[in-house]
């Protein structure tokens, strides 16, 4: 197959609208990971459920993760297109049915539709990047993407803090419309690929135990010390048939024709190395996200609004390394760039954990900012340098293994983060009202979030040292892009 490139990498290439395409589809879930954490109060307020808010995030990430190995290879069978706007669909009615929601629960569960759809949506966007651009051009074209994150992490808190204040929280959801809609049709009408049908077997096997082992591990950790003890029965029976259906699938992985998660996947250190790092990159992301408007809004009763922009400081520092991580890792390699990026991240993670006795809404943003600058020289160079190791047919399994384990790394963080506070809570008489519990619930859970990022430091030092020219030879074989 021939692929038809064009010169430059800007919105007047030929390849310009697809590019904005991928940033509309990006867009989608850069906001929805901003939005919903500056409103959990006003949620909370409204429709209850405090104690069960973190699966907001838990049943979002969970779906997300466990869909993207299935989205994955499907693309390297079908293509990218069909995936990704199933995948908008799925988050276009997930969205509408949030906005709709009357409990918890239900919001809970349509937060799940909601996470099958971003489980197509972003690998596939960061797929297509990788089909229709060279791996120097992808270092320009992570300008354009990060600069997504960069608008959503000021416009998801302040429309998050905004809606939360006027009580209607439910905006947050419904602002998805105009973007799905948008961006389903910019695809249509710009991305257009040529696929050699051959015919395949999908592993529906594999991906039904790997979503049952996975949802009964997370589901032990967020509901235990809270809904049974970590030591009874039922929590045992949990964590134990989680434990087995993932053995079962791992010998299902083995002998599938097509595995869902191929073996080698894992067998390859450069893969199973930057898979381990995105895994911490997740829980770092998600542990933040998730306990800092809780940390300034329950400490110092901060409006929504102020909490979000303190936040945003995170998703601003990490589209700002990150658009700059490939004039880096094309000088210096790879595994350096993410040393030097897990480095500072750990410095901004300690000193949020060393700063929680004494809360600054000024301390947190800093801290949080310095941790985005980390956290975007250790996940865009990992995932480059997993891509441009492997061709065309196997880039869709590399990239979505690579935001599976990131999303994995989310939900359980977000779990275990859960479990840590809620054990502060329920062991305290004014529970998760009272001021001084919530900075001490989130003062263990950002030390937690530190350890993550220490353990982060021995997923990088471990990654092969690689070449950045590596892999780049025959990235465009098979897919076709051209403006309509």
């Amino acid at each position: 197959m021939k692929t038809t490139l064009a010169e430059g990498v800007g919105f007047r290439s030929k390849r310009g609208p697809i590019l904005i395409a991928l940033m509309l589809s990006t867009g989608l879930v850069a906001i929805d990971s901003t939005i919903v954490a500056t409103a959990v109060p006003s949620i909370v307020h409204d429709v209850g459920g405090f104690t069960s808010f973190p699966w907001l995030f838990s049943a979002y990430l969970l779906a997300q993760a466990v869909s993207v190995p299935v989205y994955a290879k499907l693309s390297d069978i079908v293509g990218r297109k069909p995936i990704i706007l199933i995948g908008i669909g799925l988050f276009l009615l997930g969205s509408i049915l949030c906005g709709l929601a009357w409990s918890m629960p239900a919001l809970i569960a349509f937060r799940v539709l909601q996470g099958l759809g971003a489980g197509a949506v972003q690998p596939m966007a960061i797929t297509i990047a990788g089909d229709i651009y060279t791996l120097t051009e992808r270092a320009k074209v992570q300008g354009y993407l990060a600069s997504v994150w960069a608008v959503s992490s000021v416009v998801g808190p302040t429309l998050g803090g905004v809606f939360s204040s006027l009580g209607i929280w439910r905006g947050i959801f419904l602002v998805n419309i105009p973007l799905c809609l948008l961006a389903g049709w910019m695809l249509i009408r710009s991305f257009h690929e040529d696929i050699e049908r051959v015919k395949h077997r999908v592993d529906y096997l594999g991906a039904g135990l790997l979503t049952v082992s996975l949802s009964l591990i997370i589901l032990g950790a967020l509901e235990g010390g809270q809904a049974w003890a970590w030591n009874s029965a039922i929590s045992i029976a949990v964590f134990s048939a989680g434990a087995v259906l993932f053995a079962a699938f791992i010998l299902v992985e083995r002998r599938a024709a097509e595995p869902v998660l191929p073996p080698w996947v894992v067998s390859r250190r450069l893969l199973a190395t930057t898979a381990m790092i995105s895994f911490g990159v997740g829980a770092i992301m998600l542990g933040l996200t998730s306990y800092v408007p809780t940390f300034l809004e329950g400490a110092l009763s901060t409006s929504p609004i102020l909490a979000g922009l303190a936040l945003a400081a995170l998703t601003i520092g990490w589209p700002i390394s990150a658009s700059q991580s490939g004039r880096v890792y094309l000088r210096i390699g790879f595994r350096r760039t993410a040393m030097i990026g897990v480095a500072v991240t750990v410095i901004g993670a300690a000193v949020l954990a060393l700063t929680a006795s004494t809360p600054s809404i000024l301390l947190v943003a800093i801290s949080c900012f310095i941790v985005g600058l980390g956290l975007g020289l250790v996940a865009t160079p990992s995932l480059i340098a997993a891509q441009s190791s492997v061709e065309w047919n196997e880039r869709g399994v590399v990239t979505g293994t690579n935001l599976f384990a990131r999303s994995i790394g989310s939900a359980i963080g977000v779990a275990v983060f859960g479990a840590v506070a809620n054990a502060i809570y329920s062991g305290t008489p004014g529970g998760s009202t009272d001021p001084h519990t919530i900075v001490s619930a989130s003062g263990a859970v950002f030390l937690s979030v530190l350890v993550g990022a220490v353990l982060t430091v021995i997923a990088v030092i471990a990654m092969p040292a690689t070449s950045h020219n590596a892999g780049s030879a025959g990235q465009h074989r098979r897919a076709e892009a051209i403006e309509n």
